[in-house]
């Protein structure tokens, strides 16, 4: 870099608008959009481990897509390069790659090519792009406010991560504002600011979400504002006014906004919600929306969804639609809000849909012929018979009379379906008593035909295999309790889990797959655990792996604050975590401190007190009647027990104690029966000293004497190798703050 470019770079960043000085240059720096670049997240990890695959950042303008990638720029070891796709064509595509190319051959070093406003790209130029892509010639980072399954090459979405970023929050807003008004180099921090709360708060407002709109609305404030005597920049709520009047709407006629926004406004009308249609009416008028354009979807509105329920509805749509073209705006949004307004309060009937269902009959039902008696008899009546046999209605009384009129191969098929909404109710039960007929005739043979005289982030495949490999190994009973967790949990593929009581990984698996750009930590107690799940994990790309934490629940909060720091999560998922756990309140609680706001914990905790008793698995006639009794009462004691955690508890026990702590839950208590095989490895298990606890053969022996105890055994052994019937009860729990 010569003299002259340090120097025209320096006055760049000095003279430039404050949204550009005030971009964020690094991670610690950005603002909002948690639920993708948040602590523990995909993304920021691939940032920080400089391990990026292609990335396509979609979202509205001014949430971060592009200082996203200039903090990659600035924190990667690869040779960055950032195209604008508005000024680019396939002479700078082929440029980036050579010089990517180049690159690669010369220092083995990646390339990353940022191409803002992907979408621009034209066909041809988004195919020049793409081998490069797949070859890993370059690493993709695209910026578009468009939706890229629609606006980007399905080749280049199916390659690459798309993350959304959402309008930022008021308090993302509010910290921009903070932020700026403290940073001495770039903002207004050597400046003495003072600002009403009432304008920050027009500010925020009008912003909507958008941090450019905000700087620039701040940045006019400031500047246009005297300085007083005391050296004070005074902004007011009047000045705040002046600098941002109106709200900017985000709305591209040709874009995701705009058919986002008429869906809104036809599902609300469709809905009978007037307050709602109007505000999505507002919504479009408010933007420029052709209002024509409005009109021709209530009219198909008023056929689709209104149709023979208020036939005149097409009517006073069509009027309005009249009256809009002889007056024009800003008077023609009274015609346009009537319109609105009858269709939202009409009674609902989409009946008509019953053309499509008889579209689709024609295109999957092989082509039939005309009826013989509908065919003309003006032709052919008495060569080929056309026409015989025709019943004319007005001939009959009602004028109407019972034949079919289908051909042979749709006989009794039903399209249209009248409603019992406005007018149509009038006629529902005609038509129901006039196809009874109908089919009455047919099976009497009257009035039918006489014989004629002659049809997104990309997959890793291997990654894939793993996975369903590794999950696939869980027993039956188990992949139901697995996917039982996940449907109550139903995650979103950004957040970040914990699986509380990881264990055999039967969760952590899954977790994995369901959250690929977000992130997943384990929790166990074992060393031989921890050791398992790593072996495992090693076989995953180092970005997909869990975070295993090997410690007690009570220590987990410390282990995460030592390892994570600053991370929260959407779901605390496990698998009897609670089961053995003395002080489950507490516990419960350290678990809430670990919760995102909106987050939940969902378990799936076997009750043990209402557990398979083993005495009715075994034949009974092997013990004599007294032998028998002592096992029951023996066996049950198991479960009397009141200073045992494992045992003293129940289902309504538990959900007084998520109660207590202040967790809102939802419980579900199962029995689940399963066939299980009794092996000589769970009969020692039974009966061998336990580790952790008891066995069931030395808690039998507080009641029962040795030669007994043998006997049982002995009885016991005749299960081994055999399938029984086991029953369980499983408490299924969802709880938030």
């Amino acid at each position: 870099m010569t003299l002259f470019d340090q120097h025209r770079q320096h006055l760049n960043e000095t003279a430039a608008p404050l949204a550009a000085r005030m971009r964020p240059r690094s991670l610690d720096e950005f603002i909002g959009q948690d639920h993708i670049i948040g602590p523990g997240r995909l993304l920021r990890r691939a940032i920080q481990a400089d391990q990026l695959s292609s990335l396509i950042f979609y979202g509205p303008p001014g949430t971060g897509k592009t200082t996203l990638a200039r903090i990659i720029a600035n924190t990667t070891h690869a040779h960055f390069i950032s195209i604008n796709a508005v000024l680019s064509g396939v002479k700078e595509i082929r440029e980036a790659i050579a010089t990517a190319q180049e690159q690669r051959g010369m220092y083995s070093q990646k390339t990353i090519l940022f191409v803002d406003e992907v979408h621009r790209f034209n066909k041809a130029q988004q195919d020049a792009l793409l081998p490069w892509v797949e070859n890993g010639t370059v690493i993709l980072i695209g910026a578009t406010t468009e939706n890229p399954y629609f606006e980007v090459n399905k080749a280049l979405v199916s390659r690459s991560r798309i993350f959304q970023l959402k309008l930022l929050e008021e308090s993302d807003l509010r910290q921009v504002i903070v932020q700026t008004l403290q940073d001495n180099e770039r903002g207004y921090g050597q400046r003495k600011i003072e600002i009403d709360s009432d304008a920050i708060d027009h500010l925020v407002n009008v912003a909507n979400g958008d941090a450019r709109a905000l700087l620039n609305a701040l940045e006019l404030a400031v500047e246009t504002t005297p300085i007083t005597e005391s050296g004070i920049t005074h902004i007011t709520l009047a000045v705040a006014e002046e600098s941002i009047q109106r709200r900017a709407v985000l709305y591209d006629k040709e874009g995701d906004v705009h058919f986002d926004t008429i869906s809104a406004f036809i599902k609300s009308v469709r809905g009978s919600d007037p307050d709602a249609a109007l505000y999505w009416l507002a919504r479009m008028v408010y933007a420029g929306e052709d209002p024509r354009f409005i009109f021709r979807r209530l009219v198909i509105l008023a056929s689709e969804d209104v149709g023979l329920a208020d036939p005149n509805a097409v009517v006073v749509v069509n009027a309005c639609a009249e009256s809009f073209e002889r007056v024009g705006m800003p008077e023609g949004r009274y015609p346009l809000a009537q319109a609105t307004l009858y269709l939202s309060t009409a009674s609902k009937s989409n009946s008509v849909m019953g053309f499509f269902d008889a579209l689709a009959a024609v295109e999957q039902e092989r082509e039939a012929d005309v009826p013989t008696h509908l065919r003309d008899a003006n032709r052919d009546k008495h060569s080929f018979g056309h026409g015989a046999g025709y019943l004319y209605p007005h001939s009959y009384r009602e004028h109407w009379v019972a034949q079919q009129y289908l051909p042979s191969s749709l006989q009794g098929q039903v399209f249209y379906q009248p409603s019992d909404r406005g007018y149509e109710h009038t006629v529902q039960q005609q038509v129901a008593r006039q196809r009874e007929a109908q089919l009455a005739a047919m099976v009497e043979g009257f009035g039918v035909a006489l014989p004629e005289v002659l049809t997104f982030s990309p997959t890793d495949a291997a990654l894939d295999r793993w996975l369903q490999r590794t999950l696939s190994q869980a027993g039956e009973r188990l992949g139901l309790l697995r996917d039982r967790v996940f449907t109550l949990a139903n995650p979103q593929r950004h957040d970040l889990i914990l699986d509380v009581n990881a264990g055999s990984g039967l969760l952590t698996w899954e977790a994995i797959r369901r959250v690929p750009e977000g992130g997943v930590y384990a929790c166990v107690h074992r060393a031989t655990d921890a050791a398992a799940l790593q072996e495992q994990a090693s076989l995953l790309p180092e970005l997909a792996r869990p975070v295993i934490l090997q410690t007690s629940l009570q220590n987990l909060p410390d282990q995460l604050a030592k390892h994570a720091p600053g991370v929260k999560f959407a779901r605390l998922i496990g698998r009897n975590a609670l089961l053995s756990e003395p002080d489950k309140a507490a516990v419960l609680q350290q678990w809430m401190t670990l919760l995102q706001p909106n987050g939940a914990i969902v378990l799936a905790e076997t009750v043990p007190r209402h557990t398979q008793r083993l005495y009715r698995l075994i034949d009974p006639t092997l013990f004599t009647t007294k032998l028998y009794k002592r096992l029951i009462k023996a066996e049950e004691m198991i479960y009397a027990n009141q200073i045992d955690a494992f045992v003293n508890w129940d289902e309504q026990d538990l959900a007084a104690i998520f109660r207590t702590v202040g967790l809102i839950n939802e419980m579900q208590v199962e029995q689940m029966q399963t066939e299980i095989r009794i092996t000589p490895i769970v009969l020692e298990r039974w009966f061998n000293p336990g580790k952790a606890r008891p066995s069931y053969g030395e808690q039998l022996a507080q009641l029962l004497s040795d030669s007994e105890l043998k006997t049982v055994r002995e009885g016991f052994a005749r299960l081994s190798h055999q399938l029984v019937q086991w029953t369980a009860t499983i408490a299924w729990i969802r709880a938030s703050l």
